[in-house]
């Protein structure tokens, strides 16, 4: 299985991110295309899912 990073957590280094889910397993299907991937630079934090505003996991695209 891959690393998995939670909102707010920091990212181990350069790269994409690609949404893997909501930490409470709420509505997926409701979240934004623009919103599964996001750029981030080592020990930036990942972010929460702003369309749903909720904490999400993130896998290394």
């Amino acid at each position: 299985m891959a690393d998995r990073f939670k909102t707010g957590e920091k990212a181990p280094e350069n790269g994409t991110y690609k949404f893997a889910g909501l930490v409470d397993g709420g509505k997926e299907n409701s979240v934004t295309e623009d919103e599964k991937h996001v750029e981030l630079n080592s020990g930036d934090s990942f972010p929460p899912i702003s369309s749903q505003n909720q904490a999400a996991y993130w896998e290394k695209a």
